[in-house]
């Protein structure tokens, strides 16, 4: 971690050097991070993940303004660290004015070491996620389903925002390397005697759904896919359930029905935390209440404790999955196709349910505010939202801003 984050120092002449390193050794020493102290020299500012710069003392408005040429070449918002000594914070809010009157973001940070120290690790958090999206590539295999009429994506907006590039392969692609894979006899690793045979059956064309995806991924050099999964159903009579909660699974993203915005949240959800999300439907939502019902055929098999093989929903053929998440807090999110909104609402997952008239995995979460629920149906962002483990809110907006 101390290669993530680099300390730079403001320093007012009229103060007492050894005064002020005392000063800032006792509070830096405060906050339990790791860091390099870089100082009052600036040429590596923003190479780092996360840069600080830490305004020791006031007077030292001016000598910021000096050196703003040289930092706005880093893309990292400012962040003022303060001690609240010395008219360490006044120096600050000065400096933290100018830069909103340029339309340059910012931030102070300032408050009881707690807080610094939770906040220094949300930014970092963030950086490195940002870094970890730069020339992230993820493909859209066949167009996005007919169905998805706002689910489109602003390919400038997602390139300079995200760094991600979003790339187009034809379905002719995946029927090729598919025509290519023998069925596979030996699919014992599924424990499926208590599915339908119908499941039985398909299993050996789900996995070469799941080998030639792999290949895709590969040859394209992709972090992840959505893919207009319900081709699958008139051309092999399958689907790419399996396959999706498979490579989510191995680290990959992986994506329903061609919707791009999901995949970009999966994509920030992957690179911000590590883990998988669960691209799914609200079925019900009570606006009063805040409860919703969330429902998909598939769901990243290390997302559940344990999953059942069904039918496909809407088709009845195919392999489609049953998975049981385990019950405690979760996180709902999504952004837009030209990231101009997101919705982040924080909730607990208060049962999985088997209901026969929706898809296989299905959801009941409790968002913590009722009035989100509302918020849902008043201003959607499309129809696929996805379901994170845990309460990370404050990671997410972080990564997306305001």
């Amino acid at each position: 971690m101390r290669q993530d984050i680099a300390i730079f120092t403001l320093t007012s002449q009229l103060h007492d050097e050894q005064a002020v390193a005392a000063s800032t050794r006792e509070f830096l020493d405060s906050l339990g991070i790791e860091f390099e102290m870089k100082g009052a020299d600036y040429a590596e500012y923003g190479q780092s993940p996360l840069s600080l710069i830490y305004v020791r003392t006031g007077g030292t408005e001016g000598i910021f303004r000096q050196l703003l040429p040289l930092l706005r070449r880093s893309a990292q918002p400012f962040r003022l660290l303060t001690s609240g000594t010395s008219n360490s914070l006044a120096a600050s809010m000065e400096i933290l004015s100018y830069l909103r009157q340029q339309g340059m973001p910012g931030e102070i940070l300032h408050g009881s070491v707690q807080y610094i120290r939770h906040r220094v690790e949300v930014l970092r958090r963030v950086e490195l996620a940002r870094r970890q999206l730069k020339g992230c590539r993820l493909g859209i295999i066949g167009e996005p389903s007919d169905w998805l009429i706002s689910s489109c994506a602003d390919r400038e907006a997602v390139l300079q925002r995200l760094g991600i590039e979003l790339v187009d392969i034809p379905m002719s692609a995946l029927q090729s390397r598919l025509s290519k894979i023998k069925p596979v006899e030996d699919v014992s690793s599924f424990d499926c005697k208590d599915c339908p045979s119908s499941v039985q059956t398909s299993l050996p064309d789900a996995e070469r759904i799941y080998q030639a995806l792999r290949q895709l991924v590969d040859d394209y050099k992709l972090k992840g896919f959505t893919l207009r999964c319900f081709d699958l159903l008139t051309t092999i009579h399958n689907t790419g359930c399996m396959a999706l909660a498979r490579l989510n699974s191995e680290g990959f993203v992986a994506g329903c029905e061609g919707d791009v915005p999901a995949i970009l949240s999966m994509m920030v959800v992957r690179s911000l935390l590590g883990v998988s999300g669960f691209q799914a439907n609200p079925a019900r939502i009570d606006p009063e209440t805040g409860e919703m019902t969330l429902a998909h055929c598939t769901i990243p098999f290390d997302m559940v404790e344990r999953y059942e093989l069904d039918t496909h929903f809407e088709s009845g053929i195919g392999v489609g999955i049953r998975g049981y998440m385990s019950l405690g807090p979760v996180t709902l999110f999504k952004v837009s196709g030209d990231l101009s909104r997101h919705f982040i609402a924080e909730g607990e997952l208060v049962r999985n349910e088997s209901r026969p008239n929706l898809c296989r995995t299905q959801q009941v979460i409790q968002l913590h505010d009722a009035s989100q629920a509302r918020y849902f149906l008043t201003n959607p962002i499309g129809n696929h939202h996805i379901v994170v483990p845990g309460h990370v809110a404050e990671l997410l907006q972080g990564l997306m801003g305001d």
